[in-house]
């Protein structure tokens, strides 16, 4: 029994819903519902918090169950130690799950309110267009996965039952494509045209983030050390991956780029909140991390 529910684990991706719940958190702030210090949320909000929290991860988690689903035929070939090729799950069974995932991330975003519902089942569904269609082509598919992840933002936008300062999802939009741009060579490597690509992505992104803070408020001192952190995190194995256009390189640079999304979305955070508060969210990073040594990011 317990080698099958370790199988559904990894399927879920561990390592990774950590960055879900960051998307959330950073979108609360956008939304104007964190105090500027440290006192208490009131309870309804802190309710919703735990909603939207809980949606998102669900989402998240049966958006990565139902990717393999689809891939099912690739991972025979390329990744065999996978559970579902492996043959630890069923791929009947791996569908029933995923959907699962999907319809009580739904519900979660319901008892939060009837907008962030809606937003869940828009999201449910990019997150099941990419599985099934998008991902196969090499623009649409990280096009939509960014749409997923700004779609996240959105959600944790929604904590107050209205979105307020929407375009800032196009920053996840267009950090998530960088990110799926580079897991194009994973397999094979020779990407450094897409390395490039996304090398000019991310600096677009930390611009926007600084002008963001420029235009929104005083906070740039507070915010700077985030995103000096967020480079650091991101362009190290980037660089790497170029010097030496290995899949094992490359893996790791897709790798630094999903766990980083916590350091931006606590950059963004600390543009509509505190310092403190971008602190929290950044404790999410070494549980990611931990988790990232058991069990597969990509």
């Amino acid at each position: 029994m317990k080698p099958v529910i370790l199988s559904y684990a990894r399927l879920a991706r561990p390592a990774n819903l950590p960055t879900a719940a960051a998307d959330i958190l950073a979108g609360i702030a956008i939304a104007g519902a964190i105090p500027q210090t440290p006192d208490y949320l009131p309870l309804e909000i802190s309710f919703n918090l735990l909603f939207l929290v809980l949606a998102s991860v669900l989402l998240y988690a049966g958006g990565v169950v139902l990717n393999d689903v689809f891939d099912v035929g690739i991972d025979k070939v390329e990744r065999p130690e996978r559970p579902i090729p492996s043959g630890l799950i069923s791929k009947i069974s791996a569908a029933i799950f995923g959907v699962l995932l999907l319809v009580c991330g739904s519900v979660a975003g319901f008892l939060c309110n009837t907008l962030s519902g809606a937003i869940c089942l828009v999201l449910a569904t990019s997150i099941v267009l990419y599985d099934a269609v998008s991902k196969n082509y090499d623009f649409a598919g990280p096009l939509n996965m960014g749409i997923c992840r700004g779609l996240n933002l959105i959600l944790g936008m929604s904590v107050l039952g209205e979105i307020n300062h929407i375009w800032y999802a196009v920053i996840p939009v267009v950090y998530i494509f960088a990110i799926t741009l580079i897991s194009r060579g994973e397999v094979h490597g020779r990407n450094k045209g897409h390395i490039i690509w996304a090398g000019l992505l991310y600096a677009l992104v930390i611009l926007a983030v600084l002008t963001s803070v420029l235009a929104k408020s005083a906070n740039i001192y507070q915010v700077v050390p985030f995103l000096l952190f967020f480079s650091i995190m991101k362009f190290r194995p980037l660089l790497n991956a170029y010097k030496i256009n290995s899949p094992d390189n490359i893996r790791k640079a897709v790798i630094g780029g999903v766990i980083s999304l916590i350091i931006l979305d606590a950059s963004l955070a600390v543009v509509f909140s505190a310092w403190w508060y971008g602190l929290l969210i950044i404790l999410l990073l070494p549980l990611s991390i931990l988790l990232s040594r058991v069990f597969a990011v990509t």
